[in-house]
């Protein structure tokens, strides 16, 4: 899966704020993405996310 750095991530669940769609941050091992309603920031492990990604927007 090729996901970079500013690409925004549509995830099958949605953040408990409502939104579903996440900024890439960093890439590597494992992501940081924040969540493009809140701001809130999390690291995911590569495989977690290659799993839950919906669509690369």
């Amino acid at each position: 899966m090729d996901i970079q750095v500013g690409n925004i991530v549509k995830l099958k669940k949605k953040h408990p704020c409502g939104s579903a769609e996440w900024e890439v941050l960093r890439v590597g091992a494992d992501f940081r993405l924040k969540c493009c309603g809140c701001g809130h920031q999390i690291m995911i492990a590569r495989p977690a996310l290659e799993k839950s990604v919906r669509q690369i927007l």
